[in-house]
Formats: C-alpha cells, sequence, structure tokens
C-alpha cells in the first residue's frame, strides 16, 4: 500500500509542475518541499571532526593521480580478445587511459585532477596537471578510446562503472570554466557520445538490477549518470534513469543492512539504491519510500560500523577503504540535501572518512591508484548544503 502512495505522491508532484515535471530537480525542489531546511543544520559536528577539504589537503591528493596516470604496469586489462592480433601493449590499446592499473582507475584518476584544478586554483603543480591532462586527452588519443570500444567484442567493455566514470569526467570538463576544459571537452566529446549510446541501448534490456558492491552495481551507475544528464539538461537521458531506478527499486522494502558489508565491497547496495532514489524521487515521495526501504535511517541513533581493511596490500581487502568513502558521499548528501531528517549521519559520515583517509597518500599502489577518487567525491560531497 505505502509503495502505491509513494507514487501517488510523486505523480502529484509532478503534476504541479505541468510540462517541466520531466525536470527532476526542480521536482525535488518544489514548494512541497519548501520547509527552510537551513534552521534545522547543526551549529558543529558531534563525534569525529570532519576532514579539512583545503588546498594543502588537494596538494597531498593530486599526487595519487598524478603518479599513476602514465605507469603503464601492473595493468589489468579486462579484454576479450576477439583474435590474436587484438593483443596490445596497454598504452597501445588505451593511449588516453592506460595507467592506474585499469580503464576505469585512470578515467576517475583523470577526473581527480579536473575536480582539484577547479576546486584550489594555484595547486602546487597546476603546471604539470595542465600538461599532463592536455597530452593524455588529447583528439587523437580519444579517437583511439573510441576505436577500442567499437571492436567487435568490446560492446560491454567497461559496463557499466567504467561508463558511469566516464560519464562524470564528461560532466567535469563541461562545467569548466577554462579554454583547457573547452579544449578537452570537445576531445572527449566522440567517446561520451559512444558511452551515452550505451547507456541507452543497455538500460532499456536489464531486466533485472545488479545489486552487488563492487563494479557492476547498477544503482551506482545510474546515480552518476543521472548527474551527467542533470549537468548537461539532457531530459532524455534524465527520463529514461528515472524510468528505471522507479522500474528497479520503487518496490523494494527492508534492505538487508545487516549484511553489510560483503568481504571486498566498495560500494553500499543498500546505500546506493537510497543515493539514485533520492535523486529521481521529490521529497515527499522519497520519505514515503525509505520508510519501508531503510526505515531506521531516520533514527537518530541510526550507526553503521566502518569497513575495517585488514591488508592494505591485497587489492581486493582494500576495498573497503572505498566502501567507506561512498558511505560517506551517501550520508553527506543526505544530511546536506534534507538535514531535517538526515542530519545526524553527518557525522557518521566523518567516521567513515576519518578512518580511511589518513591511510591515503602511504597507500599501496593497490589503494593509491584509485581510492583518492573517492576520497574527493566523498569530500566535496561534505562541504555544505547544495
Amino acid at each position: 500500500m505505502k509503495k502505491f502512495l509513494v507514487l501517488i505522491a510523486s505523480v502529484l508532484v509532478m503534476g504541479c509542475k505541468g510540462d517541466n515535471s520531466n525536470n527532476l530537480e526542480e521536482v525535488s525542489n518544489s514548494e512541497t518541499d519548501s520547509i527552510m531546511e537551513e534552521d534545522f543544520i547543526p551549529d558543529s559536528i558531534l563525534g569525529v571532526d570532519k576532514i579539512k577539504f583545503n588546498i594543502e589537503e588537494a596538494n597531498k591528493l593530486a599526487e595519487l593521480p598524478l603518479n599513476c596516470i602514465e605507469t603503464e604496469y601492473p595493468n589489468k586489462l579486462g579484454q576479450t580478445l576477439e583474435n590474436a592480433d587484438a593483443i596490445g601493449e596497454p598504452q597501445e590499446l588505451h593511449p588516453a587511459f592506460y595507467g592506474c592499473f585499469d580503464w576505469h582507475s585512470s578515467v576517475h584518476a583523470h577526473w581527480s585532477l579536473v575536480k582539484l584544478l577547479k576546486q584550489f586554483p594555484g595547486l602546487e603543480k597546476e603546471q604539470v596537471i595542465r600538461e599532463k591532462l592536455k597530452k593524455s586527452l588529447s583528439e587523437e588519443n580519444i579517437k583511439s578510446e573510441v576505436e577500442y570500444f567499437n571492436r567487435k567484442e568490446s560492446d560491454s567493455y567497461e559496463r557499466t562503472y567504467g561508463w558511469a566514470w566516464l560519464l562524470k569526467l564528461a560532466e567535469e570538463v563541461k562545467t569548466w570554466n577554462d579554454p583547457l576544459g573547452e579544449e578537452i571537452n570537445e576531445n572527449l566529446q566522440p567517446l561520451t557520445n559512444l558511452i551515452l549510446q550505451r547507456f541507452q541501448e543497455f538500460l532499456p534490456k536489464l531486466n533485472y538490477p545488479v545489486r552487488v558492491g563492487e563494479h557492476s552495481n547498477t544503482a551506482f551507475a545510474l546515480s552518476f549518470a543521472y548527474d551527467y544528464a542533470e549537468a548537461t539538461q539532457d531530459q532524455e537521458l534524465l527520463e529514461l534513469i528515472s524510468k528505471r531506478a522507479k522500474d528497479f527499486y520503487l518496490k523494494d522494502d527492508d534492505c538487508p543492512v545487516s549484511w553489510e558489508p560483503g568481504g571486498f565491497d566498495f560500494l553500499s547496495p543498500c546505500l546506493e539504491e537510497v543515493d539514485i532514489m533520492q535523486k529521481v524521487l521529490p521529497k515527499n515521495a522519497f520519505n514515503l519510500w525509505i520508510e519501508d526501504f531503510m526505515p531506521n535511517l531516520k533514527n537518530e541513533d541510526f550507526t553503521m560500523e566502518v569497513g575495517e581493511v585488514s591488508d592494505r596490500s591485497d587489492g581486493k581487502l582494500v576495498h573497503l577503504d572505498g566502501l567507506n568513502f561512498s558511505r560517506a558521499w551517501v550520508f553527506y548528501h543526505l544530511a546536506n540535501k534534507y538535514p531535517q531528517e538526515f542530519s545526524h549521519l553527518e557525522s557518521l559520515a566523518n567516521e567513515h572518512v576519518a578512518y580511511s583517509f589518513p591511510n591515503l597518500v602511504e597507500d599501496s599502489y593497490e589503494g593509491g591508484h584509485w581510492l583518492g577518487s573517492f576520497a574527493i567525491y566523498a569530500l566535496e560531497k561534505s562541504k555544505g548544503k547544495e
């Protein structure tokens, strides 16, 4: 019955918007959600202090992608070979995204550098970063990446995690008011278009969502693709993501959060679902939905123990540091967007970040080649009301 009410609430709010009902961001900020939420932001954060995301930390974080985007080996290609001629060196196959151990980690390493440049003008190695981005994301290199994706056996290559991070990179350069950003955006556009096409072809065919805590998690991909669609005002993609998210998750009840984390998780299956649903549902509908899906999330004493890492030199076990960051960005997002209901999650987010953040810079390559991006995204979400 409650799921029916969620659907009705969603429809009623959309109806109030007339022809603009497809603009999901506008819907979620409709007059029905007009409580002065700023009044509920706490004056101070209880518990663990928030990590300061300042230029000092940014300089340290920039070292992680700088140290790996041109590091070709070790390398995990994740390649399906159609014939012997398909074998090649990583830099030959992926001239833009050959470093950082695997393709998707290289993509979000490049995203990290763009994000840090945008947010912190005057980085110590700003010029070095610019030169590396210009070299790596050249028109010729991106053309070769497109050619790889168009290989016979590459239809599902990096589906859907790498696709999602490519759109996150595209979103970042499209919103970068800088000559280099404009140049990279133009160079990247053919690959962006290809990934958009892959999403549009694949999502209607996916009968059931993938609910794991690793790369193939559907909710994670939908959430990042939604951000791109919102930033670029791609209404067709917004509508597709909204429909698929509701198809997959609207009827879900009682997410088994006590089963988390799995030993190799870097995403929370429950919280990733929460993240996409708070984007596609207006506030009243989301509140009804969350009462069925994770009813304890609104309790001020809600807690989740941090994912504990036993060996950071193990590429799978160190995933749990990523889990701490990805949980944190969901908590921060909720606390900033709906502080009346979720402000208590900010302290929980701080605890998750505080556990994993001190290990980043001195981490082994197994974590260092990718965890910086997760930390940056979590810290960016922590900065305050959106």
